[in-house]
């Protein structure tokens, strides 16, 4: 496929998206049973126009694909459209327990974006993070393909490997890298007392084992002589949002950890439990943007109940539901079916959880170089490679000590 056509292929895609979208706006009067074929009406019509006046004869298999994903990315970042033969793959690739690169994935502009990077994966050690694009995989392009064939194909055995091509946040210019797939691991839970008798606790997930590490870390942080709390969730993307909501509970006696809702879900409202909770010693969270899921849940529910100041960025944003949705021809969705809504109402998805101690995140977590030269160890405190100089300040840190320390 030639470029011009490659350029007219997302193009239309693009304006697919727009018109089925500008159908539904004005589609509202209607019943609801006219209104999907309104939809239709417009998509077939522009197929048809495709086929008989573009400039030569178009891949429509292609353009309907693009124009699926682009749809899907315009209201679901997470969701996917699989055709038939790559949903079979998918299914297959779930079943063999492989490993990864350390990555967590959304969609952006079009392309597969990083929401998170595992800290001591091969990602990490190859210095990625939020936000850095990956333009191909093994030399495929991402540009329209399905999130999870991207997830599928960065998947597999342990101690192989895999080369992507990157666009960083800090180089615009490609860069390809070998990553090396691993058995996910997820460091234990840390705790450090610092001074003025705050304890720092840090963790790299929020599943159910990490859950009852922080539990186990804040009472034996309360044995050293901890008046205060730190908890640092920056980077932290992988958990169930249940265990989000029992890390919340750990410092909640009573109101409202949030709520679940979706079209077709019957809305659950969540609410502390006193017997859960372990500490009422004042607190401080740290996020920053590959803050996700669980760990979202948590923050959002301590920052509302104003259990917690927030310290740091904004959180990526997303909490939700998934489900898998076959079709008659074999093809599937993946699809954000219901959503976690902080205790305002709010969707998590829509905004991310805002601190109420905005502070820009320089820190990294991983255990190599950042582009200054700088080793990073895994309590985020950089250190120079080259020892007469200073190391970098952790501001969001240095933040929430002044705060508790008031």
């Amino acid at each position: 496929m030639n470029r011009r056509f490659q350029y007219a292929v997302v193009s239309t895609s693009t304006c697919l998206v727009a018109l089925l979208l500008f159908g539904a706006v004005r589609g509202r009067s209607a019943s609801n049973n006219e209104q999907p074929y309104r939809h239709l009406a417009v998509f077939s019509e522009v197929l048809s126009k495709i086929k008989s006046d573009y400039v030569e004869e178009p891949d429509l298999k292609g353009v309907t694909a693009g124009a699926l994903n682009g749809l899907l990315e315009s209201i679901d970042p997470f969701g996917s459209y699989l055709s038939a033969d790559q949903f079979k793959q998918y299914q297959k690739a779930k079943a063999a327990n492989k490993g990864d690169v350390g990555l967590i994935l959304a969609r952006r502009a079009g392309y597969v974006s990083i929401v998170s990077v595992t800290p001591g994966s091969s990602a990490s050690k190859n210095n990625l993070s939020t936000g850095d694009v990956i333009e191909a995989i093994n030399g495929v392009g991402t540009r329209d393909m399905p999130l999870a064939y991207a997830q599928m194909l960065l998947a597999g055995d342990p101690g192989t490997t895999i080369e992507v091509t990157v666009l960083r946040l800090r180089n615009p210019e490609p860069a390809k890298i070998s990553l090396t797939r691993a058995a996910a691991k997820y460091s234990d839970v840390t705790l450090k007392m610092l001074d003025n008798q705050i304890a720092f606790i840090q963790t790299y997930s929020v599943d159910a084992a990490h859950v009852d590490q922080i539990a186990a870390r804040v009472k034996e942080a309360e044995k050293n002589g901890a008046k205060k709390i730190i908890l640092d969730l920056r980077n932290v993307a992988h958990g169930q949002p249940a265990d989000g909501l029992r890390l919340a509970n750990l410092f909640m006696g009573s109101g409202s950890l949030g709520s679940l809702s979706g079209q077709k879900t019957a809305r659950q409202e969540f609410a502390a439990d006193a017997k859960v909770q372990i500490t009422k010693l004042p607190l401080a969270v740290l996020t920053n943007r590959g803050t996700a899921g669980a760990a979202e849940i948590a923050a959002s529910a301590l920052l509302d109940s104003k259990r917690a100041e927030l310290v740091g960025e904004r959180t990526y944003g997303y909490a939700g539901v998934q489900k898998e949705i076959t079709l008659d021809d074999g093809s599937a969705l993946i699809l954000t079916t219901a959503k976690y809504n902080a205790a305002s109402g709010k969707a998590i998805s829509e905004t991310g959880v805002v601190p109420n101690h905005p502070v820009i995140d320089t820190s990294d977590n991983d255990d190599d170089e950042d582009e200054d030269g700088v080793v990073v160890d895994p309590g985020k405190k950089k250190i120079p490679a080259n020892p007469a100089a200073p190391a970098p300040e952790d501001a969001p840190l240095k933040k929430a000590i002044e705060i508790l320390s008031k």
